[in-house]
């Protein structure tokens, strides 16, 4: 299988909500799409579409010919009926990461190449069991984080109408609008419902931000990746040559509440830690694999931990499942989202947009993560209290008053400890 440069993205939302954009954003799209005058054509190039790179050969389970001659067979007398058709006919999929854009939407996917986003921070999925819509995570210094909209928070009211039975594009269309407007959220947090009031922003995004400290001895970098973008590898090098130059002993990269993005960020990513050994093999529907390696270019080779959550997922299981399979790093926090799904998006004759699944992914080990996450190394679950008190305090996060952190700080120590021969090895493969 042959993958462009940026052709391919993997993202643990079905789409970025309320940020008028999404985490693959800044992708090759394919030239070959023409103006269809036809509606039906346009139901039928959509077809056409997920009949050829459709990830599963019997479509889980459907009859995709039936669909096709159902669909066919009926009239269209505007785009807007064509629109309602294809998603009826995508829905019957069952993949929520399977997805049609009008075209609007499609030119909000985009904006994401320019690093600017206009919402309310959130991002979200819907539960491919239970269709429930849920926050993968906020954006960092955004009015839904700022608020303390968490991870894991299902949204049950917009404005104070129920999500039930919506999709993911219905939702984004509600929480959507201009800048300065507000948007009320219900959400319900283990089983209590809270309203937040959310004022809409222009949001600038810049996916890395880094520094050194002087909590282990000789310094350690630490590097903050929000997303997997367009302008995340070059971010990502910046500042990893820049804390070289400072001579830390050791890094530890924060990917918690880090839903996703371009697959090839995550490879450029990973081949920045680590020298030799396989990132990344992604499986077509024909069985063909194709493996992505380290290219002997790495930047630096010295201990690594990296914090994970719920919240990390996708690209962020790709980059750490990778190190963690080639003991570069040493995982600690909790179980990732559990992604592993990999999407082409298709622009349509008509400027709406198709995002369709067409292969899985796989750590280097062979770990099909795709439900199941990725365990840490290293286990600090923060209690409720913890949450909220880095929630109120968001300056606490990714410093010793953040457990995981401070954790993180900790095994980084026996790490450089360990490397500079002053210490006695010490075990962090148990959860502790």
């Amino acid at each position: 299988m042959t993958i462009t440069r940026k052709g391919l993205f993997v993202s643990a939302t079905a789409a970025v909500l309320t940020t008028v954009a999404v985490t693959g954003a800044g992708i090759h799209l394919s030239s070959q799409a023409f103006f269809r005058e036809s509606p039906k054509e346009l139901v039928d190039e959509v077809w056409q579409i997920v009949d050829r790179n459709y990830v599963d050969g019997t479509f889980n389970q459907v009859d995709w010919q039936a669909i096709r001659n159902e669909y066919l067979s009926r009239t269209y007398a505007t785009k807007e009926d064509a629109y309602k058709a294809i998603r009826e006919m995508l829905k019957k999929l069952d993949d929520p990461y399977t997805r049609f854009m009008d075209p609007q939407e499609f030119k909000s996917m985009q904006i994401d190449t320019s690093g600017e986003l206009t919402g309310v921070g959130i991002q979200l999925t819907q539960d491919e069991d239970t269709k429930k819509i849920v926050v993968i995570s906020p954006i960092e210094g955004t009015p839904a984080a700022k608020a303390g909209v968490l991870a894991k928070d299902e949204i049950v009211k917009i404005d104070g109408k129920s999500t039930t039975g919506m999709n993911v594009n219905d939702v984004v269309n509600l929480i959507r609008g201009p800048v300065g407007s507000e948007v009320n959220l219900t959400i319900k947090r283990k089983n209590q419902e809270q309203t937040f009031k959310l004022k809409r922003e222009r949001i600038e995004i810049h996916p890395v931000r880094f520094n050194a400290r002087k909590e282990v001895p000789g310094g350690l970098g630490y590097i903050r990746l929000n997303q997997f973008s367009a302008n995340a590898a070059p971010e990502m090098r910046q500042a990893i040559q820049a804390l070289e130059k400072q001579g830390v002993a050791g890094y530890i990269l924060d990917l918690r509440s880090n839903p996703g993005g371009l697959l090839y960020s995550s490879i450029d990513i990973a081949r920045m830690w680590l020298k030799e050994g396989s990132i990344v093999s992604t499986v077509d529907r024909q069985g063909e694999s194709e493996r992505q390696k380290a290219n002997h270019r790495q930047l630096t080779d010295k201990p690594l931990v990296i914090l994970v959550d719920g919240g990390s997922a996708s690209a962020s299981e790709i980059l750490s499942g990778a190190l963690q399979d080639n003991n570069r790093a040493v995982l600690v926090g909790t179980k990732t989202f559990g992604k592993g799904l990999v999407q082409s998006v298709r622009p349509l004759g008509d400027g709406s947009g198709l995002a369709v699944t067409i292969a899985k992914y796989f750590t280097p080990s062979g770990r099909d993560i795709n439900h199941a996450g990725i365990a840490p190394n290293v286990v600090v679950e923060l209690s409720d209290a913890q949450k909220q008190q880095l929630v109120k305090n968001r300056d606490a996060i990714g410093t010793m008053q953040d457990p995981q952190y401070a954790k993180g700080v900790e095994i980084l120590q026996q790490q450089i400890a360990k490397r500079n021969g002053s210490a006695r090895p010490t075990s962090t493969s148990s959860q502790q």
